[in-house]
């Protein structure tokens, strides 16, 4: 048994928000309330004081790139997990871009052993959530077999890093999925319209001699995206939302009831493209950095739940991969284990409430997803995540534990860590 005592306990699936103890028994949660671990002892009783800690459901990522199989080299399931519980997760969904591509029941299977390999080996991982192809190769034209994916462990499917172009491919796909109810990701993105971009289309853009990428390369995969999912009734979720106008387009689809969801990334809600000044590959993503104006509305849309939930898009690249020549550069930064820091700032700006914050980094992915937990109410597993909002710690490539360390932080002070991370009651991740 394991109290938790004087913590902050922030559940969002019930709105409740007060300092209370937290009781866990044989993995799931036995009692919480103020008091709740009072006059618990024995031997097998582990009593931890977290006051000044935040305790949380467990947070969900609804979209990693751990580049196992393939690109191991950057990430693996295994360090990528590792990473992942440091950051407060306790339930990560992959993307399919892997080489080869996660386009077919074998390769789900392997991801879902390699994951249950690397849970064993550290008594405890966070759990793992494959995304599927929604076309094999990634390549927009035959569907994958939805089913096979889904029977293997799939929780959705996506062509993340690629959009799927063709507008009868799309139609095809969400019936498909909506036979299985499975969740449909879109990068949206019209290739057309981006052929060649390096970063958004702006006033930077135009400083820096490289070509930019209209944000209506975004809005219209999003706008026609929107129709098809009215007409289909399929389960369709917007990737890494970062327009202004594509937050307009979900808010309406939404007042009309299309079963549609979206995330956004800890970087769109923070960075605008002034951050890639003097050519920083660093800050070179897909898609890429906006102006104030699209980050404002993105803050907006999160806060009023336009914008479901918060997704890091950890994206792990090489140092030769992005210590090179801005147009050679590849897009994408890690992002699990500089979440919290990142967005708890825009908590004591008052951009967001702390109830708001872990509602879209565990209550509402969960929903989204379709996943269990997102709460901490009795009988629930004990998946939870025990944060210091005032810690303060530097980035370094000795306190991250993922393989790659690309992330605009690196070297930088940051304040809010981790403390503890539990999956199914087990410890996944200590700060020592």
């Amino acid at each position: 048994m394991l109290v938790l005592r004087n913590g902050r306990v922030l559940d969002p699936s019930r709105g409740l928000d007060e300092e209370a103890d937290v009781v866990i028994e044989d993995g799931r949660i036995a009692r919480v309330g103020r008091g709740a671990g009072e006059g618990l002892t024995g031997e097998r009783v582990e009593v931890r004081d977290v006051k000044g800690c935040w305790v949380v459901p467990g947070l969900v990522d609804l979209h990693v790139h751990f580049r196992e199989p393939g690109q191991e080299y950057k990430e693996d399931i295994t360090s990528g997990l590792r990473a992942a519980a440091a950051g407060g997760f306790t339930q990560v969904c992959a993307m399919p871009n892997t080489k080869p591509v996660n386009d077919n029941r074998a390769i789900t299977e392997a991801m879902v052993a390699r994951a249950a390999s690397a849970n064993t080996a550290a008594r405890s991982a966070p759990r793992l959530h494959p995304f599927g192809a929604i076309t094999k190769g990634l390549e927009g034209a035959e569907l994958t077999e939805m089913a096979d994916l889904q029977a293997a462990g799939a929780v959705g499917v996506s062509d993340d890093g690629r959009c799927v172009m063709n507008a009868a491919v799309m139609r095809r796909a969400l019936e498909y999925a909506r036979t299985f109810d499975l969740l449909v990701s879109q990068h949206c993105e019209d290739h057309d319209l981006t052929a060649g971009a390096l970063m958004h289309e702006g006033a930077v853009s135009t400083k820096l001699g490289l070509r930019g990428w209209p944000r209506v390369a975004e809005d219209v995969i999003v706008a026609r995206d929107l129709l098809l999912a009215e007409l289909t009734g399929a389960r369709y979720h917007v990737a890494h939302l970062s327009s202004k106008v594509a937050v307009r387009l979900l808010r309406e689809a939404k007042s009309r009831g299309i079963r549609v969801s979206a995330e956004v990334t800890p970087h769109h809600l923070t960075m605008t493209h002034e951050s890639v000044l003097g050519y920083d590959t660093v800050c070179k993503v897909n898609p890429p950095l906006r102006e104030d104006e699209d980050v404002e509305a993105l803050q907006e849309a999160l806060r009023d739940g336009t914008i479901d939930c918060i997704a890091t898009d950890h994206a792990p690249h090489s140092t030769l991969e992005k210590d090179c020549e801005f147009s050679a550069a590849l897009p994408g930064m890690i992002g699990v284990e500089t979440v919290l820091p990142a967005m708890l700032e825009l908590v004591r700006r008052g951009v967001f409430t702390p109830l708001r914050l872990i509602e879209a980094l565990s209550t509402a992915p969960v929903k989204v997803a379709r996943l269990e937990g997102g709460s901490l109410v009795v009988g629930a597993r004990a998946d939870l995540t025990v944060i210091d909002p005032e810690a303060r710690w530097t980035v370094t490539k000795s306190t991250l534990h993922s393989k790659s360390q690309n992330t605009p932080l690196l070297g930088r002070q940051v304040q809010g860590r981790v403390r503890l991370t539990l999956v199914g009651g087990s410890l996944a991740h200590e700060l020592s």
